[in-house]
């Protein structure tokens, strides 16, 4: 009889896990990977739409209406765009056109007065948006000694190469920015009415990321003198394994307390990489925060740093398993949303500093020790077997509780590693419109391309503004203060005056 209870209570948790799975593979196909917490509408509570129920007898009241004209719902103002801009004037060629008035076309100009004019802006494109610059450089002999002359032709960000400055940031901005493969630029070039091969962008691509290399590095080390990190790992295929099969490889991103980020890549997850990426010295009292992979764990005790732990993912294991006990996961979530509800206050009320380490500690504390004396009771009261997923989940949480309360005591460390997560997007979004890198050295361009990218919209710098100055300056600029061209001290040194390409020299 044992026997069999022993077996029943195995098939159970192994159908249990299995659901777990198939809810699991279901959400990813079909439902919403959202992690917003709704709590559950009790069950008295009546839904938006539905009324009391009205009794048979009671008399039926009607109220006389006057009767009234609706406005005419507005467009988007095409008709007079006077008062709504939806533009940069100073940033966004316009063209001009001048519509003759009707009523005018059958008088002499003595015959009417202008008085006044009134304007209407549409939208519009150019296919390709493609421009040539013809430089004309006069040849001339001088008659007195006879001697010819003639300008240099300008000089290019790449040498020997006929693509301007401007065309090699924006063929960069669009297939690391907007995701625009080289192969759809080459189609959209060929329309344009050029003739030109693919293996030209390529290359463009490669250079240009050369050129930005040094950049990137002094962001990365700008990064590593951080006191507080986040730190993540997201896969990418790079690299031919064989015929039909590419090399799983990550980006290992860092996120650095002055809103700068970068991507290295290594060819695997092994644990040697935070090292490799991080090195072997710290700044004191350095914090390194990320989610529970034992790698981050291992070189934070290594290097005596303090390990700070992702509420977010603590969480999001909750709602993994909230489809197994959802009673359960319905108290944890409500716990954790008020732990969020009190870093929402630090944020409307701009707390920086001690001001922010007493509201965690006065309001902030307290709801963590309740959280974790809830998961002692749980695992008390239910006898959770340790195949049930919402027993793993809440292990998660428990065996992680020193390092999910290193923000309760320092004021700049974040109670999650969401800011790095939504930093990071930029490579799944990637990997949905070209897949993979056809090899390392290719992971490697786009990690240095999406690092300078992402942290020029962390600090409001407009990417191609920010990739048409350092590609023209980077080859001048002292080694030295490679530094200063990062897009963060850039905004600082080149921002109000940056260096342009012949094409806005003509524009303007």
């Amino acid at each position: 009889m044992t026997l069999l209870v022993r077996e029943n209570r195995e098939l159970r948790d192994q159908v249990a896990a299995l659901k777990h799975q198939l809810d699991w593979f279901k959400r990813q196909l079909f439902g919403s990977k959202s992690e917003r917490f709704v709590p559950e509408v009790h069950p008295q509570q009546m839904h938006l739409g539905e009324a009391l129920p009205i009794p048979e007898m009671m008399p039926e009241e009607r109220q006389s209406v006057p009767a009234h004209t609706r406005r005419v719902a507005t467009s988007d103002v095409a008709q007079d765009s006077q008062s709504v801009p939806f533009f940069d004037a100073s940033r966004t060629p316009i063209e001009t056109i001048t519509l003759p008035n009707p009523e005018a076309a059958d008088l002499l100009p003595e015959q009417y007065e202008v008085i006044g004019e009134k304007i209407s802006l549409r939208l519009a494109q150019r296919p390709g948006a493609y421009v040539v610059l013809k430089y004309v450089r006069p040849m001339i002999k001088r008659l007195d000694t006879q001697v010819i002359s003639c300008a240099s032709a300008p000089v290019g960000v790449i040498d020997g190469s006929r693509a301007d400055v401007s065309f090699v940031a924006g063929l960069l901005l669009d297939k690391f920015a907007y995701h625009l493969p080289l192969y759809r630029q080459h189609q959209r070039l060929i329309d344009a009415g050029f003739t030109i091969s693919r293996p030209w962008l390529t290359q463009l691509v490669q250079q240009g990321a050369a050129l930005l290399a040094p950049i990137y590095q002094a962001q990365f080390d700008s990064i590593r003198a951080s006191r507080v990190k986040a730190m993540d790992e997201t896969p990418i295929k790079a690299g031919r394994e064989a015929a039909g099969k590419m090399k799983a490889g990550y980006f290992w991103p860092v996120y650095g307390e002055r809103d700068e980020v970068c991507f290295p890549f290594f060819e695997s997850r092994r644990h040697e990489h935070v090292q490799q990426a991080l090195g072997l010295t710290a700044v004191e009292k350095a914090v390194l925060l990320s989610d529970g992979y034992a790698a981050y764990s291992a070189y934070a005790q290594r290097l005596g740093l303090t390990h700070a732990q992702c509420w977010a993912h603590a969480r999001r294991e909750i709602i993994e398993a909230k489809a197994i006990e959802p009673e359960i996961a319905a108290q944890g979530l409500s716990r954790i949303a008020a732990l969020y509800a009190v870093e929402e206050q630090i944020r409307e009320k701009k707390l920086k500093g001690e001001a922010k380490r007493r509201h965690r500690l006065i309001h902030g504390k307290p709801l963590v020790e309740e959280f974790f004396a809830w998961l002692d009771r749980q695992f008390d009261r239910h006898g959770l077997l340790p195949s049930n997923p919402m027993t793993k989940a809440l292990a998660y949480a428990r065996e992680r509780r020193g390092g999910l309360e290193v923000f309760l005591t320092d004021p700049d460390v974040p109670i999650d590693t969401n800011h790095l997560e939504r930093a990071l997007r930029a490579i799944p979004m990637g990997r949905k419109a070209w897949m993979f890198c056809w090899t390392e050295v290719g992971a490697q361009h786009v990690g240095i391309m999406q690092s300078l990218i992402v942290t020029c919209r962390l600090h409001g710098v407009d990417p191609y503004t920010y990739l048409v100055d350092v590609l023209q300056r980077v080859g001048q600029h002292p080694a030295a203060r490679v530094a200063e061209l990062t897009p963060r001290l850039w905004k600082q040194n080149f921002g109000a005056d940056p260096l342009r390409s012949d094409l806005h020299k003509i524009q303007t």
